[in-house]
This record gives C-alpha cells, sequence and structure tokens, in this order.
C-alpha cells in the first residue's frame, strides 16, 4: 500500500508541480551559474547510496556538507526562499517515483554523517526507504542532533501505517517542518 501511495502520489504532484518546478529552474539559471538541478548522492534503504535530485540552493562551489554545517553566505537569495517553502525538495518527487525514496520517511543524509547513519542501524530507521518528509520534520527535529533524529526516526519506523502516512504529509503540507531548515531559520 506504501508503495502505490508513493507512485500514485508522487506522479501526480510531479505532472501538478511541473510547470512550477520548470519555472524555478529557469529561476535558478538566471540568478546564479550551474545547473538549476543537482544529484547528490545520500544514504538510502539498508544503507544503499542512491543520487538524490534537489533544486540548486547553494552558489556552485558549496562544498557538500550537511546543511546545519554550511553557513548563510552559501544560499543565493533566490535558494533561501526556495528551502523556507521546501520547493528545493520537488525533484525529489522524481526519487519516490523510481523507488528510491518514499513520500514519508526518515530524511535522507550524506554519507559523511557516519554518527546519524549508526544511530539509524540501532533504531531500524534505516531499514526504510528515506523520504521527502517525516516524523522528526513535522516535529522540527533536524539532522544537528543526530541520535534525537534518530530515536524519532526509529520511532515511526516501528508505528508506520498507511493512515500514519497520510497525517504527516497533511501536517506538511500545512506548514508542519517548515521551521527545521536550521540554516534558514537560524542565520548561521
Amino acid at each position: 500500500m506504501k508503495r502505490a501511495l508513493d507512485a500514485v502520489g508522487s506522479a501526480v504532484l510531479l505532472l501538478i508541480g511541473l510547470p512550477l518546478l520548470l519555472l524555478l529552474m529557469v529561476l535558478i539559471r538566471r540568478e546564479t551559474p550551474g545547473p538549476a538541478i543537482f544529484a547528490q548522492t545520500r544514504i538510502g534503504q539498508n544503507g544503499r547510496p542512491f543520487s538524490c535530485y534537489k533544486l540548486r540552493t547553494m552558489w556552485a562551489e558549496t562544498p557538500e556538507l550537511p546543511t546545519h554545517e554550511v553557513g548563510q553566505a552559501a544560499l543565493t537569495p533566490l535558494g533561501r526562499r526556495l528551502r523556507r517553502l521546501k520547493l528545493d525538495e520537488l525533484p525529489q518527487l522524481y526519487n519516490v517515483l523510481i523507488g528510491d525514496m518514499s513520500l514519508v520517511g526518515p530524511r535522507p543524509c550524506l554519507p559523511s554523517q557516519t554518527e546519524l547513519i549508526e544511530a539509524r542501524v540501532r533504531q531500524g530507521a534505516l531499514a526504510l526507504k528515506p523520504g521527502i518528509t517525516g516524523l522528526a520534520q513535522v516535529q522540527g527535529i533536524d539532522m544537528s542532533d543526530p541520535e534525537r533524529l534518530a530515536v524519532v526516526d526509529g520511532e515511526y519506523a516501528r508505528t508506520q501505517s498507511f493512515f500514519g502516512d497520510l497525517r504527516l504529509l497533511l501536517a506538511t503540507l500545512f506548514g508542519g517542518g517548515m521551521n527545521v531548515d536550521r540554516i534558514v531559520r537560524s542565520g548561521n
């Protein structure tokens, strides 16, 4: 049932969001040099690396670090707004459509975030596909606290259900987790 929701939901959202995605890609390219969409290696289900797609919100030369380790200066002006509205994650609907991600699950992390990966293994959360949104995001927990994040991700792994996923999707649509992006909210 989860895969059906992911496939149908991501296909519908991609079709509806395609004009917006194309417009944002043009605006990104007009503002800064470099690709509008970038692929970044992230850790997926059972620790398998995959290419995660996002709209580029940082200057092209920004090093690949977890968001909470990057300063405000790395964000482009448009990128700051895209991140605040979570529009930078629209291309991840493609990741969901092809089966690398789910609409709901633990957020995918970088391979360098070993503390978080190990904690997710202990909590059973790494057995899940990563999601565009999840319980931790709706609760406002970001990756700067890997143990706490892994505990909540593990709670989601143990209690996930179709209706629970629908509740998390609705909570996300109505603003849950909008302040999770530490780089945007803290002014680092």
